[in-house]
């Protein structure tokens, strides 16, 4: 066990120089790395999001969304009519 645990502490070691070793020593090296990751990851995020957005599922849900609107609307219609001729038929005091 002391042996593999020697094993893991010598390839983190060995990762960190390498990792060392490559960082840049200028700011603005530093700083146009961390811009194009950005940009690498807005990119992915934006991809995902309109494969998302394309998806069936998405679709199924709009479909959705928009027959219980109608609907909605509907019933809301129906509601008001049912309004408008309980108030034709209130007497007047």
């Amino acid at each position: 066990m002391k042996a593999s645990l020697l094993l893991v502490l010598v390839c983190t070691a060995v990762l960190a120089a390498g990792a060392r070793a490559d960082a840049p020593r200028e700011p603005e090296a530093l700083v146009r790395r961390v811009q194009e990751y950005a940009q690498k990851a807005s990119a992915m995020a934006k991809t995902a999001f309109s494969s998302v957005q394309e998806s069936e599922a998405a679709q199924q849900a709009r479909r959705w969304l928009e027959d219980t609107a109608d609907l909605a609307k509907q019933r809301l219609a129906w509601l008001k009519e049912q309004l408008t001729e309980l108030w034709k038929r209130r007497p007047a005091a």
